[in-house]
Formats: structure tokens, sequence, C-alpha cells
């Protein structure tokens, strides 16, 4: 974005990829592609005049770009004609790429020019480059007289003609598919995407080329060309031997992209033409998990992949390992000291200054509104292109090339480098449309005047002025809010606010609070709303003078005038009936069926909560809580227990009339835990010997939650019930269900009533709940399918949570259930909470998604709301948006504290509007659109057919890309993939979604399953669902025993692992440590306490405490990790090439998924063609 990018070149041309025969390629050989009109340049006929030609220095093959920081990404397949615009051996490239201007317009700024690399047909055209850019400082002197003026690039179609002779034509997979990187013509506005601007021109055929306009072929030992490109994906290709390349021609094929043939091989050969659909796997394999390792794994809720993961990685990324690779061997360069950084995101086949490796970063990137300075080009070294030799290759694989996964945009690359970058200043919220640093760095945040991205997350930070143009991009504008957030000990809670009787000031018409955007007139008398405009009196309560600025001169002693996010107290107009709320109540209602005693599970719960009722949450300093608790157990009748400080014993009451259901005590029934103390400890003693010989097996669910209700109403107060919970309620009671699940119905039209209800009544049941401020959180322990879909709508809609421990286990899974009851109990929460958004003119919200009820088209209504809950908001435009004024927005909050206090907690953003869709682009945040985009589908399932579902995703994705290339990009042929610099992981990640087990399950996971997920998933905050999707991977043998640093990750790729490491993998709901077969024994004996690999046992749920260094700093990072998590992560241990591992495969999400779900490489292929069929 920021700059322009010299483009990466292509690999060797002439033999097709590997693994993609069967695509077509358009227009080889010089026929000008049908319908593209004739440019008005002629053929490339070698280096350009004035151009100073240097030999080439020993060992550097002149068709390398350079890589250079912060454009877009975009991938090329061919290369086109080279020019020559590098100079001397340092290879800088020229203030600006262009030769003499053809028609002597240049272009103007603010249009984005890229350098249009063939894609398999020579580029002929004039590179389009910007307004000179200026150099960075480190490049070489620059020579006189070789720096054409810009040119302004005026057909958007470059004519085909034929390659240069020595260049070999390219059957690429994808038609071409070139990964390279594109230019911006003008300095970049402050609110850049990530990377510096850097001043490297573009070249018209991408590759520059130093020395004679010979193109030097490559020979078998010098490998493939280098990415040279910042974002470039170059495709790497190990030349072959003993073949000229420079004579080589392909034959001309058909233009147009005609899908493979299924039977190709590898490739994105199995993707059916036009969709999404899932495609039948290539290898079926055993199912993921049906193996036992301490009850069947099936359970994890937690197969599915995720996103990098928040801070706390302070080193940056090493490369992949070099050993062991399971994949093509390993390449033959090891990551090393030295090397230059790639720009694209990836590593680039050139590894940069990998973390762990030495090499300063040079540079900051752009963020925000604060712009770096220029970092010096990067320079490739042509020898240090990892990429498999020929010779090495297995014979079968000798005919096959394939994309370099290295020269792709890697997830890990951009953390990195955002965390190198963005982490070490504080985020000072005090300039609007600041794009945050990404949740996986480390930040600070200085609130002023904006609420922190803690709070508030946006898809983008300047949003377009009008509907059609938001239309045009279909970049969603959504903010994922989380009005509770929990905030790191060194940043200030929200100040309490209090203004007596007469409440908080507030606009006359529309009702927004007092914020820093209102607008004070009339020497302080008057304030005219942000939001509406329309002219409010102030209080004389609240009156203050204005200073020479028009700011009142109390500004900055008045959170609500200074800050972005502050809480008001309410006042008795803001409470139910008009009445101040009582204290909370928390009911712990306890499954005493057979299944639920035998397991242990009564006894564990009775024990855990004597010690927990001492930790309930309390309002700031407060001796004790303020939260009053009651006890119920049942199977299919409910028992309550009269726990008054006054009695000797608690007393058990039965309802056996579970149709009707009443509370039969009301006094002691809910009481306070120091008054009661001994008589519930008595009770908690008594429930399991009560119950030890129950054959009771059938158990009811609906009026649990009823009765749990009816007590609230009876005590007129808020409050969560905790519910235990194991089987399918089948007992003769209202909410009965019966086992519906059907595994046949997957990939059908009914497929989407998996994940319905089966009965309206639990709906009417969650909206009693809602009306009276009763949470509801479950804990379910099943063995077998209990519809979750159906049991967790009164959770889901009263704003609770669901934990789920399938074939629950005491020894394995005792600590997990622990340490999320510990949670859950102590964490904040708001009962009885409405939120209301406001927007400013122009764009209102229109949608919203997370764990609420809405009873009217505005107001989010939520019985409990956490710190962990996030609600998203998607917003539509009503009107036009003005550049000058922005747009704003304000969240309130209306919920009461676990003290009984009502409160307004207010977060206000104010976003920039643009009128040029290159603005938008570059203000994006990929990490919030995943989100946003993860909980549209995962709600589209309710609706429609999965498949349906997901081809909406891809189709959307490729709009915004195309948009991108289309209105924002330079001309440049259609064989390039270009994207923008902030939506450069965009792929990646959106595979992630669409492999998830709710889109693609594989034959393993439960109906259960994808319904637990895809509730947990749309109540997840940013964070959370960039590690979900996109695991973290860290090589537990790189670790520093000495340092309190996490190793750097690596991607998630089985060609990553190496044999002779142990690598730990999480993504928020478990962490696997796998154990290579060749690891050393006495990194066994220090991480397991056992002699050899084959005495690990699978069935370990915790690690063993040994005193050694290795063991203690494992063992540390787990604890790290645990603790950034909102859910206790179960640890699994996988012995390589043992049962488990294709548990652990799965959630290696750049390959083959075995339920279908392509490889990270293969879906760049197929996203690449689904843009060129909207481009075309």
């Amino acid at each position: 974005m920021s700059v322009n990018q010299q483009a990466h070149t292509g690999p060797p041309y002439g033999q097709p990829q590997p693994g993609y025969q069967g695509y077509q390629q358009p227009a080889y050989g010089g026929q000008p592609l049908p319908g593209v009109p004739q440019s008005q340049y002629g053929a490339y006929n070698g280096p350009m005049p004035g151009y100073q030609q240097p030999v080439p220095p020993q060992g550097y093959f002149p068709s390398l770009g350079f890589p250079s920081k912060g454009s877009p990404v975009s991938l090329n397949s061919d290369t086109s004609s080279l020019a020559p615009n590098f100079i001397g051996s340092l290879r800088a490239p020229p203030t600006s790429g262009a030769p003499p201007p053809a028609t002597g317009a240049s272009l103007p700024s603010g249009h984005l020019a890229y350098s249009q690399f063939g894609h398999g047909d020579v580029q002929n055209g004039i590179p389009a480059s910007a307004a000179p850019m200026q150099r960075p400082p480190a490049s070489q002197p620059f020579l006189p007289g070789s720096a054409p003026t810009p040119v302004s690039q005026t057909s958007t179609f470059q004519q085909y003609g034929p390659p240069p002779a020595s260049v070999q034509q390219l059957s690429n997979h994808m038609a071409g598919m070139t990964i390279g990187s594109t230019t911006a013509s003008a300095p970049p506005p402050a609110g850049l995407g990530y990377g510096p601007p850097t001043s490297v021109p573009p070249v018209s055929g991408s590759f520059s080329a130093t020395g004679s306009g010979l193109y030097t072929p490559y020979t078998a030992s010098q490998g493939p060309p280098p990415t040279s490109v910042s974002q470039g994906l170059p495709l790497a290709q190990p030349p072959f031997l003993g073949q000229p390349i420079s004579t080589q021609r392909l034959p001309t094929q058909v233009p147009g992209f005609a899908p493979p043939p299924s039977s190709t091989g590898i490739g994105p050969s199995s993707y059916s033409p036009a969709t999404g659909a899932p495609r039948p796997p290539t290898m079926p394999g055993p199912p993921l998990s049906g193996q036992t390792v301490a009850g069947p794994p099936t359970s994890q809720p937690n197969h599915i992949s995720s996103p990098p993961p928040p801070s706390t990685m302070s080193g940056p990324h090493p490369g992949p390992p070099m050993s062991g690779l399971h994949g093509p061997p390993p390449p033959t360069h090891p990551p090393q000291p030295g090397y230059q950084m790639q720009q694209n995101g990836s590593f680039g086949q050139v590894r940069g200054p990998q973390p762990n490796y030495g090499g300063a970063y040079p540079g900051t990137p752009n963020y925000g509104s604060q712009p770096g300075p220029p970092p010096p080009p990067k320079r490739l070294d042509p020898d240090s292109i990892p990429s498999p030799q020929l010779n090495e290759l297995p014979p079968q694989q000798k005919p096959r090339h394939r994309i370099d996964p290295d020269a792709i945009p890697s997830p890990i690359q951009v953390i990195e480098d955002d965390r190198s970058n963005r982490g070490s200043e504080p985020f000072v919220t005090g300039v609007r449309g600041q794009v945050p640093p990404l949740v996986t760095t480390n930040f600070l945040v200085k609130d002023q005047g904006n609420a922190s991205p803690r709070y508030i997350r946006c898809t983008s930070y300047n949003i377009p002025c009008t509907s059609d143009m938001a239309k045009q991009s279909q970049v969603p504008l959504a903010a994922v809010i989380k009005p509770l957030a929990t905030l790191p000990p060194e940043e200030t809670l929200p100040y309490l606010v209090d203004h007596g009787e007469s409440g908080p000031v507030r606009c006359n018409r529309c009702k927004a609070y007092m914020c820093p955007f209102m607008q004070f007139i009339e020497g302080g008398r008057r304030f005219q709303c942000c939001f509406c405009s329309c002219v409010t009196e102030v209080p004389p309560h609240y009156f203050q003078h204005l200073d020479h600025t028009g700011k009142r001169v109390d500004f900055y002693d008045r959170p609500e005038l200074s800050l972005g996010s502050y809480e008001f107290l309410a006042t008795v107009d803001y409470c139910k009936n008009n009445k101040f709320p009582s204290p909370p109540a928390f009911i712990f209602m306890i499954d005493v069926s057979y299944n639920a005693v035998k397991s242990g599970l009564v006894r564990l719960i009775c024990e855990e909560l004597k010690s927990l009722l001492d930790y309930l949450p309390r309002e700031g300093n407060m001796e004790e809580s303020a939260i009053r608790v009651g006890f119920v157990t049942y199977n299919k009748v409910l028992h309550f227990y009269n726990v008054k400080s006054s009695l000797a014993q608690p007393q058990m009451m039965v309802v056996s009339d579970v149709a009707d259901m009443f509370v039969p005590l009301l006094d002691g029934f809910l009481v306070n835990v120091n008054e009661s103390r001994t008589v519930i400890a008595s009770l908690l003693d008594q429930i399991p010997e009560m119950f030890a010989d129950t054959r009771e097996t059938e158990t009811v669910f609906a009026p649990v939650i009823q009765a749990g209700l009816e007590a609230l109403k009876a005590a007129e107060c808020a409050g969560k019930l905790f519910i235990f919970h194991t089987s399918l309620p089948i007992a003769e009671a209202p909410g009965k269900l019966k086992n519906r699940d059907d595994k046949k119905l997957i990939n059908t039209d009914k497929e989407k009533t998996l994940f319905q209800p089966q009965t309206s009544f639990y709906n009417n049941l969650a909206k009693d709940c809602v009306a009276q401020g009763c949470c509801v959180d479950l804990f379910l322990f099943p063995n077998q399918y209990l519809d979750v879909a159906t049991l967790g709508v009164v959770t889901y809609q009263t704003g609770g949570s669901i934990y789920k421990y399938a074939y629950f286990q005491l020894e394995t899974d005792q600590d997990r259930f622990l340490n999320d009851l510990r949670r859950d109990v102590q964490k904040e929460v708001g009962f009885d909470a409405v939120m209301r958004v406001r927007t400013s003119t122009g764009i209102r919200a229109t949608d919203f998604f997370g764990a609420f009820y809405m009873s009217n088209t505005t107001d989010v209504e939520m019985a409990g709301l956490d710190c962990d809950k996030t609600i998203t908001v998607e917003f539509k435009h009503d009107d036009k948006l003005s550049e000058d004024s922005g747009a704003l927005l304000q969240c309130a909050l209306l919920y009461t504290s676990c003290a009984g206090q009502r409160r307004l907690r207010i977060h206000n953003l104010s976003l920039n509007c643009c009128t040029q869709l290159a603005d938008l682009y570059r203000n994006c945040e990929t990490d919030t659109l995943i989100n946003y985009l993860a909980k549209y589908a995962y709600r589209g399932v309710l609706g429609s057919p999965v498949k349906t579902v997901r081809d909406a995703l891809i189709n959307q994705c490729a709009q915004i890309l195309a948009c991108y290339r289309k209105n924002c990009a330079s001309p440049s042929s259609a064989g390039q993939l270009i994207l923008p610099e902030c939506m450069k992981l965009l792929p990646v990640y959106l595979n992630c979604v669409l492999k998830s087990d709710v889109l693609q399950p594989g034959p393993e996971v439960t109906t259960d399953d994808r319904a637990y997920i895809r509730q947990l998933v749309t109540s997840m905050d940013v964070a959370e669902t960039n590690v979900f999707f996109y695991p973290r991977l860290l090589p537990l043998t790189k670790a520093d025993v000495d340092s309190d640093s996490l190793p750097a990750a690596i991607r998630n790729s089985e060609e990553r692992l190496s044999k002779g490491d142990i690598y730990l993998l999480e993504n928020g709901l478990n962490i696997f440590v796998w154990v290579g077969v060749n690891v050393q024994q006495g990194l066994i004996q220090n991480l397991f306490g056992v002699s050899s690999f084959s005495q690990i046992s699978n069935a370990l749920s915790t690690l063993p405490v040994l005193e050694n260094p290795f063991s203690k700093k494992v063992r540390s990072i787990v604890d790290m990790l645990q603790v950034q998590r909102s859910r206790y992560m179960k640890l699994i241990i996988v012995k390589q090439e043992d049962k488990l591992e294709m548990l652990f495969k799965h959630f290696l999400v750049e390959d083959k998924s075995l339920s279908g779900g392509a490889s990270y490489v293969d879906f760049l292929c197929h996203m690449h063609k689904e843009i060129r069929q909207l481009l075309s």
C-alpha cells in the first residue's frame, strides 16, 4: 500500500506447476487475450536506453526482484519483461521505476499504481509508477539519468506479447498465479497498513534486471528465483536439471481457467468449478479421533483451527524447522542470521531476519496515524532461497512443482512484525480513526478520548462515505464490542461518575450520553449533540465556562469529557419498577442421576463448592460478597434445600410435580454464605452420601431452569443459575427431548435442523429468564448425544456460558472442570443488562451477533454479561457521511453490579470516513473481519445449507479482493493475485473458518460438538477467534530455559515439524504437546520422567512436576497460556505416528484436512480463480 513494490519473479518457466496440471493458461505464446484492448506500448525489446546496465555480480540472477516493505501482496506466476532499473551491486531501486512518459501525465496522487507483472504473458507496458518517491536512505547513490519520469498508465490491460526467448513459460496452476507485490503511487497516507513506506518503484515487467538485458537461465544448482517481493508470493519452482531453460516454451493453451481434471493429484484440483464445495478427501485416512485415550477425544469441542494468538510471545518466529520435514525434503539453506526480511508477511523464500536469528527489523511500519521513517530497501540473496532441489526429490515427485509455502503471506511473520513495530509504544487513543496494534501484540493503551481496542475493535477504521461505495467494496462495517473487558493491571479501570439525583447529562433528542465529542456553545450554556446535532441546555449544576479554544475549563477533571470509556451511577429512573435492585443470587443446581454420581462428579462439585463459596465476586474493597446462594439437586424430581443459618441441619424439600414448577420455600433458600456456613458445609457433605446408591438414570431439564427462575422472582433479584447436567432430558416433563442425532443429514438441505432447537419451549423460557435477569451457565458432562443445540438455547439467550466435558473422567478432566468452575464463579458479571449502540447521522446499527435476547430492533438484552463476552454489531449507511466530521459510535450498557448497584458503562469511538476505496482498504483489521465473518457464517447455518454458507463466504471475500484489485491496484495482468497489505492474511484465515468443524466437519465430529462450537464462537472476542481458527504452534525444544519469553511460533503445517523436536499447539480450548519419534532421550526424561519415547503415556492430563530447567520452562509456558485464555485448556499428549496424531493434524490448518478442506496454497489459488472470474 504504501509504496512501490518490486515484483517478485516468477519461477523458472517451462514445467507445469507441481500437482497443478490441468489448469489452462490464458494466452500463452503471444496471442493477446480475447477482449483485451491492445496496449499502446510495444513489446519489450531489451533494456531501456538511459538505464545503466552494470555487469551482473557473480551469483546474482537478474530476474530476481527485491522485497520491499508495505505494499499490497501480489502473486505473480510468470516473469514478464524485466525492466533493468536496478543499479549497482547493491541493487537499490531507482526513485521512479518508469521509463520516460508515454503520455506525459503522471498519476494523480491517491491512486495506487501497481507494477503489472505478466501472468504467462509478457508485460510490455511501461511500469506504472507514481510521482517520484523518496529513496530510502540506505540505498546506493542514484545515478543521474537513470530515473525516468513517471508515466500515466492509460490502458488497463497490457498487451501480451511473446516472452523473451530466454524465459521459460510456466504452466502454473491457477493460470499463473503470481505473487508479487504492487506499488503505491503516492506517498502513503498516515493511516497505513502494515509496513513502512518505502520507495521501491514498480517495475514494469515486475522483475528488474541488473546488468545486461539478458536473462540468465537458472541452473539446477542455483535454485529457483527468490521471492522478490514484499508481499510477494512467488512460486518456488525447482528448476529442471539439464534443460536449457532459456529455450523452453510451453505450447499455448486455451485462455480461460478450466478446472483441472479431478484425477489430478494435489493442487486445487478437487475444487469444483465455482464453489467452495467441500471436496472429497484425497486420502481417506482413519477418522480423526474415535480412539480412546482416557475416553474418546471425539468429545473435544475443541478441534478447530485458530489464528495467531495474542501477546505474550515476545520473541519473533523462527522459520520452519529444518530437519525431518514430512513433505518435500528440507530446504538446503537453514535460516541464518542476516537474511533479509521478507516483506510479504511471509517467510519469503528469503527468510528475513527471523526473529531468533539475529538481524534487526528495519524501520517501523506505518500504523494508524503514526508514520515511521522509510526503511532501507531490502536486498535478496539469491543463494538463500530454500526450495527442494530436483535431485533431492523422491522420484515420483520429480515432475511436479508447487508454490513455495514460504513465499505466500505468513500469519507468523505479520504477527511478529506487528509485535516488533508496535509492541513497545503505548497506543494513545486521542486520534480519530487509528488502527490499533494486532490482538496478538502486547501493548499498553492510554485512553485520551476513544475507547480502548480492548473494549471495541472495528473491521475498518476508515469507513466509506456512501452506501454505494460500501456495497462496491463488500467490506462489512462492524464493531466487536466487549463492554466489561478485563484490563491489564497497568491500565486504569473506567472511572465511576456520580451526578447525583439528576443522573447523567444526555442529548434531549437522541438520548446520547455526554462524551468527549459533544460541542459546547454559547459560552458553555448549551451543547450540540455530536450524534444528531440537536442543541440541548446544559443543566445549571453542570455549567462550566469555556476556555479560549472552546473547551470547558473542567475538561480534564471530568472523565466523560476527556476519556473514551467511563461509568455513570444510574438513578432510580434506570431501574426496573423504579426501584433500586437487590444484590444478585447464585443458585447451584446439581444433577444427581446415576451417571453423575457414578462418575464421581457429584462428590467433586460438593467438595469444590465448600471452598469456592468464599470467592464469590465482590465490589471493590467490600469485606464480603453481597451475593446470596441457594442449592438444588435433581434427577426426575427436584430437591430444594433450606440452609437457613438458625437450623442445625439442612432440610430437603422434594417437588415431584415437575409439570407445574414452584419453589416450596422462600425463607432459608437464598442465604448469605458467612451466616449459613456450617449448614451449607453440612449439606455439601451429605449430598454425595444421600444419592450414593441411586438407580435413577432419567433427568429433567426445563423444570430445573423454571425452578431457579421462580426462586429469583420470589426474591425479587437477578442472578445466575449454575446447572451441572449429564444426559438428554427424556423424563416426562416440560421441555422433554428425543434423540434426533442423524449424521446422514450432513451435506443435505436438512443439515440446518441439527443446529436448530427441536422445540420452541426453550425460546419462551429464555425470554422469561431475560425479563427477570436470570442468567444460566451450563456445565455439560455427556457420554452420548444430549442435544446442545436445544439445551443451549436458554444459556445462549440469557448471556450465559456453556462448558462441555464429553466422556468426563475424574482423573483426566477434573483439573479442567474445576478451573473453569472457579473462574466462572469468580469473574465479573453485569446482571439484568441492556445495551444500546448509537451512531452519528449517516450510519446505524442494523444487525447484532452474540449471546443475548432482543425484543426490539435496538436494545440488546442480557440477563447476565460477563467480562469474556462480546457483542458484534454491524452498521449500514442510511445517509452520506462526510470526511470532515467522520463517524461516531457510542455503546451504552446499563447493568446491575455484583453488589446490586445500577450503573451505566459508556464506550465512545470516532472513525474516519473516506471517498477513496484505497483509504478503506488501508485501514482494515483482518482479525476483526474474520471474527465478524465467522459469526455471520455460524448464524447462517441455522437457516441455510452449509454449502450455501461456505460459498457465500468465499464469494464475499473474492468480491472484497476483486474490488481492491479493480479500483486500487494499478493495471496489471490477470495472472497476478494482488492482496491489500492489511488483508494479506484474509485468504489463510478465511480458509481456516471454512475448514472449521461447523462448516466442514470431519467424520469424528459429533453434532453436539458442532452446536457447542457454534455457540462458543458467537460470543468470542477477536483474540479468541484469532487463536481458535489459526492455532499457535511453538517449538518447545527451542525454548530458552533462562528467559521468560516464549519460543518463536511457527506456521501451522506438518512440514514445519521435525521428528527430533517437541511442539506445543494451543487454540484456546486444547493444548497439544506433540513429541517427535526422534526426540533425544534426555529431553524425554526431563519432560516426562520416563526413559524412552515408547514409555510416554497418552493418558497424562498434566505434565509431571520434575526438578529440571526444561520441565520448569515447559510447565511455565503451559501455565502462561492457560492464564491468557478464558477457558482452561485440556492438555493432550500426542506421540508422532500415534492414533491421536490424526486429531492433532486437524489443527495444522495450512495443510489439507481429512474432511476435505483445502490447503492454504490450494485455497489461495482458488481465491485467485474466483477473483479473476469476478473481474472478467
